[in-house]
């Protein structure tokens, strides 16, 4: 009788009904007055003056050049970074170099940095009185409140999603299935489009969803870069607060609900991939570290 009271486990929180209950209960309530109400109005408002002027809004022309440029946007940066996130994942697990550690550390920067500190950044280094700027100046270049700079800065803060997700993944599969076929005579490429390709590909299409939906909702840095000049350099978050500024709520919801709807795809898309096996979340040894320089599995010395 003694040891069975002994090897009794001690009571968790939330074993009690009662506390169970109380806890999911504040969570949904909690839940609701933060995620869901914030959603239901915006859907509510943007359709407030009926679905002939929830068209019209999204059909006036400035608005539909926010959303091209938006557009845009992700179709420059989100490839570009998808190439860089897959290089750096490449080079961090799969060779030893000197510099191996900094360059983990370039690669979570941007997560460290303020955008509207990156975008102001930017200003020093292209604007007319930066680094290069007489220098673009005479060349008839613009890269500040033009695409250019919009693209450079949405890159920016969007630069680690894809290496973040490949890293742990690639770390825990190590070298041993490139090393067998690079013996067997495979080229680099060979070896990356029939080895490590299949291996990573829905943790790339992971960070590629996650980096698709932070360039087109991304305001701080594109906000400083871009000038906000109406129906130019406007994306579609600029372009809400414009139209909120000019008491236009109705037009501002309206343009606020594609980007809701990008989000609500990007978080189902999200719940898909990682039942797929992407995602930190199905990866839980690699918890706690996913971008680490230590030795992975299969790493040699």
């Amino acid at each position: 009788m003694a040891h069975a009271r002994s090897s009794r486990k001690p009571p968790r929180v939330g074993d009690s009904p009662a506390i169970r209950r109380t806890l999911i209960g504040i969570v949904l309530v909690l839940g609701a007055i933060f995620m869901l109400a914030p959603l239901l109005v915006i859907f509510a408002q943007a359709f407030s003056k009926g679905v002939i002027y929830f068209a019209a809004a999204i059909a006036e022309p400035d608005t539909l050049h926010a959303i091209g440029l938006t557009v845009l946007t992700a179709l420059i940066a989100v490839p570009v970074n998808t190439a860089f996130g897959i290089a750096a994942a490449w080079a961090v697990t799969k060779f030893d170099f000197p510099g191996k550690r900094l360059l983990i550390v370039l690669i979570e920067i941007p997560f460290s940095i303020s955008p509207v500190v990156a975008g102001v950044a930017y200003m020093f280094v292209y604007g007319l009185q930066g680094l290069f700027g007489p220098l673009l100046q005479s060349a008839d270049i613009k890269i500040l409140f033009a695409l250019p700079g919009i693209v450079l800065a949405s890159m920016f803060v969007t630069a680690p999603f894809v290496a973040r997700e490949l890293i742990p993944l690639m770390q825990a599969q190590g070298r041993d299935l490139e090393e067998a076929a690079t013996s067997l005579g495979a080229s680099g490429w060979r070896t990356f489009l029939t080895v490590t390709l299949p291996n990573i590909r829905w943790a790339l299409l992971y960070g590629v969803v996650l980096c698709n939906a932070r360039v087109m909702g991304e305001f701080g840095a594109v906000s400083v870069v871009s000038g906000n000049i109406r129906g130019q350099t406007n994306t579609l978050p600029l372009h809400v607060e414009l139209l909120y500024h000019d008491y236009n709520t109705a037009g501002a919801f309206a343009a606020a609900s594609i980007l809701t709807v990008l989000a609500l795809v990007t978080i189902i898309a999200k719940v898909l991939l990682e039942r797929m096996g992407a995602g930190r979340a199905s990866r839980p040894a690699l918890a706690g570290a996913p971008l680490s320089g230590g030795q992975a599995k299969g790493e040699k010395p």
